[in-house]
């Protein structure tokens, strides 16, 4: 299949989308991406990228079209409304140098769903049906991660969400709780397929390394956080469990950057906390198999949402991989996925007193009884979300 991905996150940056796209690739697929210059995570664009640096390049024999766009710097809604538009304005001029037929134009939707303007405008040049994988509810989560509560806003977003579902020939979501509320704007079930994200295959359990592991006293039971901390994880609600066992000997590790860790850094200051975090900053997704495996336990946390409820966190498929206990803080999707697997502690999103009483008891099990959560995590996604399943599975979607 000749295959255009529209995307505005892309290589550098660390997106599941990469490890799909190359994985595509080695299978004989011809691909062509357009996505934007890489700045997320950053305050600026990543090193040999900007304005002025060439807007095409080849990545493992990948040709990439790159559009300009405003950096989103360190967030804000002013800085994140010009990132998100810009992309959409520069993409959708960058469509006509790009080169080539199409079978079809793939869509990997993060927010901001602007992203599927572009790709409506290459559908009308190309003459290629699109197939739109949502990551993330639109208006839904610009309402909770964003704050936006005027009608109007959300309205035209919701317009736009279904105009560009409507242009789409099948709608991929990542969790089946999406399929209710994409329903209601209008879409057909027969148009949306339950799509989770695969893993990339560096995601296993791993033993016996000493690489990073002075990172990991002994002396604490050390739970790991990975991921993007932000507004969505609801890091108020880690901080404030971890003041409620600060007199045990836990510590979270964090991997990670995001526009909540100011604050959070604060948070934990005020609260007396500094020995019981410790802020690693951003690592390469091919070294988190290595931190986690010098984990006690891993950490997964959401805001009380509805949008967020209905999601399945992306970090979830890679925790399960790497065979550790895990403790979740959040509703819905992610939550059952967690039960069902039987690989640790959930307790309801925000529920600070819960989350500190999973960690609580999470420090009581032996070491046994950890090894057998982190065994029944990984024989659940073997079961669920194995990635040559999920590979073929998607390759079928694509064909028909």
């Amino acid at each position: 299949m000749k295959i255009l991905l529209v995307s505005q996150y892309f290589y550098p940056e660390n997106f599941k989308i990469n490890d799909l796209i190359f994985s595509l690739k080695k299978r004989g697929h011809d691909i062509t991406v357009l996505t934007g210059k890489p700045n997320y995570s950053k305050t600026t664009f990543f090193e040999g990228y900007g304005w002025e640096s060439d807007d095409f390049e080849n990545i493992h024999d990948i040709p990439v079209y790159r559009a300009n766009l405003f950096a989103r710097r360190k967030g804000s809604p002013v800085r994140l409304f010009l990132n998100y538009i810009s992309f959409a304005a520069f993409a959708t001029l960058k469509v006509r140098k790009i080169k080539g037929s199409f079978d079809l134009i793939f869509v990997y939707q993060t927010s901001p769903v602007t992203v599927g303007i572009p790709a409506i405008f290459a559908k009308k040049i190309f003459k290629a049906p699109i197939y739109f994988w949502v990551q993330d509810l639109w208006p839904e989560s610009l309402k909770a991660a964003g704050g936006i509560t005027n009608k109007y806003i959300l309205g035209f977003f919701n317009w736009l969400t279904i105009w560009m579902y409507n242009h789409s020939r099948k709608v991929l979501i990542q969790s089946d709780g999406f399929r209710e509320y994409i329903m209601k704007q209008g879409i057909s079930d027969n148009k949306i397929v339950y799509y989770p994200n695969p893993t990339e295959i560096f995601y296993t359990p791993l033993t016996g390394l000493k690489k990073y592991s002075e990172f990991f006293e002994k002396k604490f039971f050390n739970i790991v956080f990975a991921g993007n901390i932000g507004e969505a994880q609801s890091f108020d609600t880690i901080i404030g469990a971890m003041s409620l066992v600060k007199n045990l000997p836990v510590k979270v590790i964090v991997l990670g950057e995001g526009r909540f860790k100011e604050t959070a850094l604060s948070l934990i200051h005020k609260n007396g906390l500094e020995s019981h975090f410790n802020f690693l900053g951003s690592y390469p997704s091919t070294e988190m198999p290595i931190f986690f495996s010098h984990a006690d336990a891993l950490l997964v946390s959401l805001k009380k949402e509805k949008i967020f409820s209905l999601t399945i966190p992306a970090k979830v498929q890679s925790y399960l991989a790497c065979g550790k206990p895990i403790i979740g803080s959040l509703d819905g999707s992610g939550a059952k996925v967690l039960i069902e697997a039987k690989c640790g502690f959930v307790s309801p999103a925000e529920d600070i007193i819960q989350l500190s009483q999973s960690i609580k008891e999470m420090m009581l099990l032996d070491k046994n009884k950890l090894k057998e959560m982190g065994n029944n995590g990984r024989y659940y996604y073997n079961k669920e979300f194995d990635r040559k399943f999920l590979l073929d599975r998607l390759e079928k979607i694509l064909n028909s």
